[in-house]
């Protein structure tokens, strides 16, 4: 492999001030953009030895056939721009966003002579006010339904409202009191506009005024002894209570915030934003992005905040799980947005919540991340077309004579090179078979690659011979024994070259042939083959690769869960020999401390102050746990 592309520019000719690139490739079209604080450094980056570079830019920059700059001014410019272009040319090696449903919103379109209320997922009507987004339509009409009660604007159509002015007959609304009417002149267009305006008030947070206002006016009403005023007060009171219950308080009455919760892993991540008026949550959205390139944290923040503010009015207050490197243009670029679009003046803070009810609702909005990756990565695995287009792949990837219709996967994990097992998940169609997973117990091995060995010759002794075949570790039934000799079409070990060499030895010395083999190394998702000098490197996005990591990452789970269990059951073992420790003592030990590493990590003084326990137990304790 060459040290660099051929068409790598001259370091002098690239500027160090700030600015944006483009890479492209031989017909011209623009591969990714990026900015940089300094050009040159960054393109150095880019064009260092080929070998050293992460596989996916490695494959970025042999794909492209030249590179082209634009300086900027500054930071802040270059990042305007970046975002520009990237709406722009789309690149495929930037971040793709999956979100490609559009979500409703509640709107006002105030900039009517005639204010409506509707639900919509058109962001381009001119005067509107929106609010949300929302996941759920329902949601929002019931809102709806409810707040005409409080305050009883015009939510017809236009076709509606210009019958209703010719005939001199209001609709159904108007006649049960979810609507002022005047289509028909019961109030004028002016007072109609001021409730709207007091709706969309109300909306934007500033419940508490209207609830404090309407009470006020019940109570006085009734001091005068004007019951019918005072009876429409308390309904109207009622509608308010009513809605704003289904809205909990969960910051102060003056934060108005948009949270942003991330997770991640090397595919893909998933993205979730509460949006908080008036210290309540007012719309939930979340979204899904494939990651073509291997992004930290702090880059995918800036993103998705690039994205989410394309269309979105941003807040004050945006609160994000990492701070990117660039914040600083990003508070100003924010800050422009908000006086360009007229919301206001001051400008936008970006931040990590650290404590207090901030924190808190981060934690929960990036619990929501988290759980939104699970169920996108199931419901992937769980799509037929999917799961049959990834085998496919596979085949074709791996130059196999047939689909991997059963594969097998191994792991090895281990404490400090204690407590060795290992694991093996099966995956038949696309899909786990859990009744068929195995555990295995290693006694001595000097590395991973001999653990790999061991547990692959283990379980290669049991291939062909239909009749014979045991757990790991302990007898089974003659169905278990059965599924045990079962013959997989291909092999999966975690780890690299090393890790392949070792599971293709252990064929070897057993004389099996027929079986694939491959091995996925977990930091650049690359796929290695036995002898081969140069990885496999499967699409970022496709199916194939997420269903190889999602069996690899089954059976790192299956393997370090036996791991904890025979490290727990080990301490069990050796504190339930010192006399005087029972079962109870050994439970408040292991409480107390948290963990086992804890635990052995503790002097004598700490054992002795949990409950039950002396200085001399303590003594014993610490002994033993080190011999």
């Amino acid at each position: 492999m060459s040290k660099t592309v051929t068409w790598r520019p001259k370091a002098g000719e690239i500027p160090q001030q700030p600015g944006v690139y483009r890479f492209r490739d031989a017909t011209g079209r623009v591969l990714y953009v990026g900015k940089a604080k300094n050009l040159r450094a960054r393109l150095s980056n880019y064009f260092a030895p080929l070998a050293s570079l992460h596989e996916r830019t490695r494959r970025m920059v042999l794909s492209a056939a030249s590179v082209e700059w634009t300086v900027v001014g500054t930071e802040f410019e270059a990042l305007q721009l970046e975002f520009t272009w990237i709406k722009e040319f789309d690149p495929p090696f930037n971040v793709q966003f999956r979100d490609d449903k559009s979500y409703p919103y509640l709107a006002i379109t105030l900039g009517e002579n005639v204010p409506r209320v509707l639900v919509t997922r058109n962001r381009n009507i001119k005067g509107a006010r929106y609010f949300g987004p929302y996941t759920k339509v329902w949601a929002i009409r019931e809102t709806v339904d409810l707040m005409l009660k409080a305050f009883p604007m015009r939510s017809c159509s236009d076709a509606t409202y210009k019958r209703a002015e010719q005939t001199g007959r209001p609709c159904l609304l108007g006649d049960i009191g979810k609507c002022a009417a005047p289509c028909v002149s019961r109030v004028s267009k002016e007072e109609h506009k001021s409730i709207a305006l007091d709706f969309a008030s109300f909306m934007a947070g500033n419940d508490s005024k209207y609830v404090g206002d309407v009470s006020r006016k019940m109570k006085a009403a009734a001091a005068v002894q004007d019951y019918e005023s005072a009876a429409k007060y308390r309904d109207q009171l009622g509608a308010l209570e009513t809605a704003l219950s289904k809205n909990t308080v969960v910051l102060s009455e003056d934060v108005d915030a948009d949270l942003f919760g991330i997770a991640h892993d090397e595919l893909a991540a998933a993205v979730q934003q509460f949006t908080v008026r008036g210290g309540r949550i007012r719309g939930v959205r979340s979204w899904v992005v494939d990651k073509e390139l291997d992004l930290d944290l702090g880059e995918l923040v800036e993103t998705v905040i690039q994205n989410a503010y394309d269309e979105l009015d941003p807040p004050r207050l945006v609160v994000v799980p990492e701070l990117p490197e660039d914040s600083a243009e990003l508070e100003t670029w924010l800050t422009a947005l908000r006086i360009e679009r007229g919301i206001g003046q001051g400008r936008v803070a970006l931040r990590v919540a650290q404590r207090g009810e901030l924190a808190a609702l981060a934690l929960t909005v990036g619990t929501n991340a988290r759980n939104a990756l699970v169920l996108y990565k199931t419901r992937r695995s769980g799509d037929f077309v999917a799961r049959s287009q990834a085998l496919a792949d596979i085949q074709e990837a791996l130059g196999m004579p047939d689909a991997p219709l059963r594969m097998e996967c191994y792991d090895v994990s281990h404490l400090s090179g204690t407590n060795i097992v290992a694991s093996m998940v099966v995956f038949e169609d696309g899909l786990p078979r859990k009744d068929q997973y195995r555990r295995f117990s290693i006694p001595e091995s000097s590395d991973d690659t001999e653990s790999i060995y061991q547990t692959l010759s283990r379980r290669l002794a049991y291939l062909d011979d239909p009749a014979a075949g045991m757990d790991a570790n302990r007898p089974e039934g003659d169905s278990e024994r059965k599924k045990f000799a079962y013959r997989p079409n291909l092999l999966i070990v975690d780890g690299g070259q090393p890790q392949v060499a070792a599971a293709q030895r252990a064929l070897d010395d057993a004389g099996v042939t027929g079986i694939t083999l491959c091995g996925i190394a977990k930091r650049l998702e690359e796929i290695w083959l036995p002898g081969s000098d140069y990885p496999v490197i499967l699409p970022r996005n496709s199916d194939a690769l997420f269903l190889i990591q999602r069996i690899r990452d089954e059976a790192h789970r299956f393997a370090i869960t036996y791991q904890r269990q025979r490290r727990k059951r080990d301490v069990n073992s050796v504190l339930s020999e010192i006399p005087g420790l029972g079962p109870a003592r050994v439970k408040e030990l292991l409480r107390h401390f948290g963990s086992v590493s804890q635990l052995r990590a503790a002097e004598p003084a700490a054992i002795a102050e949990v409950k039950g326990v002396g200085p001399t137990i303590a003594r014993t304790i610490f002994e033993k746990l080190r011999e």
